[in-house]
């Protein structure tokens, strides 16, 4: 195994070996652990765009479908 050595607040090093000691293994292997199920849970949910995120939201506000058509609306954009 390669180290590797990583700073943490003094509170979350005691939660680290708190937890460590409940389940009698190292904070090494606590830490590896804790790792390896956030790498696969980042590896395993789909990544979000904005859009997809507010799709739902198209079309359901009042006013002009495109800002850009009105020259009122873009008075004084990119300036």
């Amino acid at each position: 195994m390669k180290p590797v050595s990583l700073k943490m607040p003094g509170h979350l090093a005691r939660e680290v070996s708190d937890a460590a000691r409940r389940r009698g293994v190292s904070r090494s292997a606590l830490i590896r652990e804790a790792l390896e199920v956030f790498l696969r849970t980042e590896r395993s949910t789909p990544s979000v765009s904005a859009l997809s995120r507010a799709v739902d939201l198209a079309g359901s506000f009042a006013g002009p479908e495109d800002l850009s058509a009105n020259p009122d609306y873009m008075r004084g954009f990119g300036r």
